[in-house]
């Protein structure tokens, strides 16, 4: 959500993750066919065989140095560089209707400006509109993502727009307790807004 929220207040999209070291040879973001990215996974030997059989890499599977999830996490990087090549060639949509169909690990990569079109967010009201106050954009209405729960059947919507910047700023230092005096002198020196 912070992310998208960065994206419509901002205009930017927010960096990816990096890297990190996995556990497991086959859990990583392929970039397939036209660009698109999915995320992939086969954490155990068994899923390891199904993705192998589902997508036709039988030699995969018959390579004595890929046997197992810690010989194939040795290999990693020649093994996600191979599958990378391969993979190249699929569309996410399509992987993903085999790795669904075969109950694999998957996602398909969306970046935070793409949800905003997301049948899934759409359909069920995961998105509310909030004003903006200040800014490029101030008095302008900009999506934002709620809470993933429901109460009594309602998604909890948005309950206050952002403030202007410095609008609460009195009662904030009067709830840290800052007397009168010492709060006019940091809105004075402009220690705060």
């Amino acid at each position: 959500g912070q992310h998208m929220l960065q994206y419509a207040i901002t205009g930017q999209a927010a960096a990816p993750m990096p890297e990190r070291i996995s556990a497991w040879a086959l859990y990583d973001v392929f970039t397939v066919r036209d660009g698109e990215q999915i995320f992939l996974a086969a954490v155990s030997d068994a899923q390891w065989r199904t993705f192998c059989d589902a997508l036709g890499f039988h030699d995969l599977l018959a390579d004595p140095e890929l046997a197992d999830n810690n010989a194939r996490v040795r290999q990693r990087p020649r093994l996600l560089a191979d599958l990378r090549r391969r993979l190249a060639a699929f569309g996410a949509a399509e992987l993903s209707a085999i790795f669904e169909a075969r109950g694999l690990p998957f996602a398909p990569i969306a970046r935070p400006e793409d949800l905003f079109r997301d049948p899934h967010l759409l359909a069920t009201g995961g998105l509310a509109d909030i004003r903006l106050p200040d800014g490029e954009r101030a008095g302008e209405t900009a999506q934002t993502t709620l809470f993933p729960i429901t109460m009594d059947g309602e998604r909890l919507g948005v309950r206050l727009h952002p403030p202007t910047l410095g609008e609460h700023t009195r009662e904030l230092l009067e709830s840290l307790g800052y007397d009168a005096g010492r709060r006019d002198a940091m809105l004075t020196a402009g220690v705060v807004a």
